[in-house]
């Protein structure tokens, strides 16, 4: 488990995290969302003590990560996949990280073969490519068979079955047992992989959810219905909180009234439909959504009002 609260850093005049405060629970995959410059790897660090806070807690498993006495035992982290000796083959950055840390020797091989690198463990990682220093990074986040893992954008880098592997390994994880805290920018797969979210924005909470309400909260509830006989439903749906528009012959927008009212209300008129779905938004949507104010930089539009490409430039998001 982790424990964050009150958490707060400051460098100079500029607060990185602003009194943070959120539990991350064993089981499940807990996804971590924020924008560029958002605080996601301050909070990150600070969990790992690589950074010190300037006020509040950051417990792994009950207590300071410091003060773990098998520390890759407790948590197994990646922030940064490069970070590894470019001269060492995968073998043996794995195994000066072992016997530094009290882990059998055994168990660098176990790694090296779960992340699939057995064929390269010998070559020097300095060689790798940006997905096979991906999976070296995973391969030390979990040689100490960790409870708690953070891993930073651990997909970046992978192809399709490499996402796909990452996605199952961190769900056996969670099934396991254990604590599984990530972050990425790729709304996607994070709608595929984890069950809770915690987005944060310039520093402070924005929402600590699970992942189908934090798409809830961002959806208007919209009901899309086709029909060659929309003009009759529409007369017979028309009430004073009901709004129902068309950009198209035959298809109607209705807010205001559930699809299940929608349906029954068409068979009791003998109205056919040939579709009749709520139009719900994608986690990118509402991530979009809710983290609109929190965004650093903005970039225009690329075209202006004749449709001719404009240029791109970039300005502060939120007030000066």
């Amino acid at each position: 488990m982790i424990e964050v609260s009150g958490l707060t850093k400051r460098y100079g005049d500029k607060t990185a995290v602003r009194d943070l405060t959120f539990t991350v629970k064993p089981g499940i995959v807990t996804g971590f969302l924020g924008p560029n410059g958002a605080g996601k790897s301050t909070t990150m660090r600070m969990i790992a003590g690589l950074d010190a806070p300037t006020s509040g807690t950051a417990l792994v498993n009950g207590a300071s990560y410091q003060q773990a006495r098998v520390p890759m035992a407790e948590l197994g982290i990646l922030l940064e996949a490069k970070a590894v000796h470019t001269s060492r083959s995968a073998y043996n950055h794995l195994l000066a990280l072992a016997q530094t840390n009290g882990i059998p020797r055994s168990r660098v091989m176990e790694v090296i073969d779960l992340v699939g690198l057995g064929e390269v463990a010998r070559k020097r990682a300095g060689g790798f490519s940006l997905g096979m220093g991906q999976r070296l990074g995973i391969a030390s986040a979990l040689l100490g068979d960790p409870q708690t893992v953070v891993l930073d954008e651990p997909i970046n880098g992978l192809d399709p079955e490499g996402i796909l592997w990452v996605r199952n390994l961190l769900k056996g994880l969670a099934a396991e047992g254990r604590t599984v805290f990530i972050s990425s920018h790729l709304m996607s797969e994070m709608a595929l992989t984890a069950h809770h979210l915690i987005v944060v924005g310039r520093g402070e909470l924005i929402a600590d959810v699970d992942v189908d309400d934090f798409v809830a909260m961002a959806s208007t509830n919209v009901v899309l219905v086709r029909s060659p006989q929309a003009g009759q439903l529409r007369e017979l749906l028309l009430a004073p909180d009901v709004t129902i528009t068309s950009e198209e012959a035959g298809v109607l927008e209705i807010r205001g009234v559930p699809a299940e009212a929608i349906g029954d209300i068409a068979y009791d008129h003998h109205i056919r439909l040939h579709g009749l779905a709520v139009q719900q938004a994608s986690l990118e949507d509402a991530f979009m959504e809710m983290t609109r104010d929190s965004v650093e930089f903005h970039a225009h539009s690329t075209t202006d009002h004749t449709g001719a490409p404009a240029p791109v430039t970039a300005h502060a998001g939120g007030p000066r």
